[in-house]
């Protein structure tokens, strides 16, 4: 079965698994670096805010939607089967690969903005993650591709984290061997600066 076919498959069984009435959900709509490649599902950044959450109060679901691989086009293509979860919180972390590809900065920017309008559109609130690349893609690819998050989170008016990586991009103790994903630890982090912006968006 292929990707594209197996997720409705399991977004759907996201949706029948047991939670409180109570609960309300977040999802996290990444890539690989939301998904937690290299590392267990309860130490992928959407877990660690899940248990923060837990032990706050606070009765919410952080559902991973990261794909590894994902692209901002293929998180356009999810984003309804990701709605069906009726979230009140998607947190948008994409982009990284649209930037390693060379991706138009134009075309991340549109499809990063059409994923917002669908998610406002169904009464959701929308924390964008930022994203930049390393200096070796030339200064102004990289000042452009960094310029895209947050021009998009002002003309869309949603909360914004300037980068997702704060704190853990080039820190050999944070990263796996391939200086690209999180360890254990550096998803600690992640989910750690992420709070303060997740934070007002949250209900009890």
């Amino acid at each position: 079965m292929s990707l594209l076919r197996a997720l409705p498959v399991v977004l759907l069984l996201l949706v029948a698994s047991p939670a409180s009435a109570a609960d309300h959900v977040i999802a996290a709509l990444g890539d690989s670096l939301t998904a937690g490649l290299g590392v267990s599902p309860e130490e992928a950044y959407p877990a660690v805010l899940e248990a923060r959450l837990r032990r706050e109060g606070f009765e919410y679901r952080v559902i991973n939607a990261g794909v590894s691989g994902d692209t901002s086009a293929g998180g356009l293509r999810r984003i309804d089967w990701v709605l069906k979860l009726r979230p009140d919180v998607v947190i948008v972390a994409l982009g990284a690969n649209d930037g390693l590809r060379g991706q138009a900065p134009d075309v991340l920017r549109d499809n990063l903005t059409r994923i917002i309008e669908r998610a406002r559109a169904a009464g959701v609130r929308v924390l964008l993650a930022g994203m930049r690349l390393p200096p070796n893609y030339g200064v102004e690819f990289t000042r452009e591709f960094a310029d895209v998050f947050p021009a998009v989170a002002r003309h869309a008016q949603v909360a914004f984290m300037p980068f997702l990586l704060d704190g853990v991009a080039a820190d050999q103790r944070l990263n796996q061997a391939d200086g690209i994903h999180p360890t254990a630890a550096g998803y600690q982090t992640i989910a750690d600066r992420l709070w303060p912006y997740l934070r007002p968006l949250l209900r009890r």
